[in-house]
């Protein structure tokens, strides 16, 4: 009933201050784990998660600072976050990552680690790939455009609502993780997920991604 009522107030919450626009929504998947990989610019990106998924089986790692105070940790308990060392290697974060996966829930995350600086792609992480890898869970990359903090912020001060575009791409899959050359491989898959996301994107949008040999071959392939 908690959780009802959370995703009920941040719905209306996003409809008073934002016009969100999701495409390709069909390729969301109704059931089963999967990971939710998306680009990061705006605080309201996590809010998106609430007005674009139906289900409630998912989770999303969120940076150990947002857990130090009381109330955030209580809401981020109702809001299935689960607290995570961004800096360190965090073992007992990972392990609940993929306990909570293999009972079928879905990884929400954003391979940046945090809100892009620049207003772009920033270099991915290597965690989701590894998470993709590990797990054998599909992927779904996800676009998003228009949550830059600068922009929201300045429509608040107007109130204007923000336009906001989410782009929802179709699921794949990254080979099992090979005994050999794993960090290079480990590389490979997370640029693979970074084009993905790129890709549904906007030029001016893709920063360290723009000139990526695979981005260019997944926009002739389209």
């Amino acid at each position: 009933m908690l959780k009802s009522t959370i995703r009920t107030l941040i719905r209306a919450l996003l409809k008073m201050v934002a016009k969100v626009e999701i495409k390709n929504i069909e390729n969301l998947r109704e059931s089963g784990s999967y990971i939710f990989a998306s680009n990061h610019l705006g605080i309201l990106d996590a809010l998106l998660v609430f007005h674009s998924l139906e289900r409630w089986d998912f989770f999303i790692p969120v940076a150990e600072k947002w857990g130090e105070s009381a109330f955030l940790s209580w809401l981020g308990k109702h809001l299935n976050a689960i607290f995570i060392d961004r800096y360190n290697p965090d073992i007992r974060a990972l392990r609940a990552i993929l306990r909570r996966m293999d009972k079928g829930e879905v990884l929400i995350i954003a391979p940046e680690g945090t809100r892009s600086k620049t207003e772009t792609m920033a270099k991915g992480k290597p965690g989701v790939g590894y998470l993709a890898a590990k797990s054998q869970f599909p992927v779904i990359p996800v676009a998003v455009v228009g949550t830059e903090d600068r922009i929201f912020i300045s429509n608040l001060k107007r109130f204007k609502r923000t336009k906001i575009t989410v782009t929802i791409g179709k699921a794949f899959t990254l080979p099992p993780l090979p005994r050999k050359d794993k960090d290079k491989v480990l590389e490979e898959y997370t640029d693979e997920i970074m084009c993905q996301i790129a890709v549904m994107l906007p030029e001016k949008y893709r920063g360290v991604y723009a000139e990526h040999p695979r981005l260019k071959q997944l926009e002739k392939a389209l």
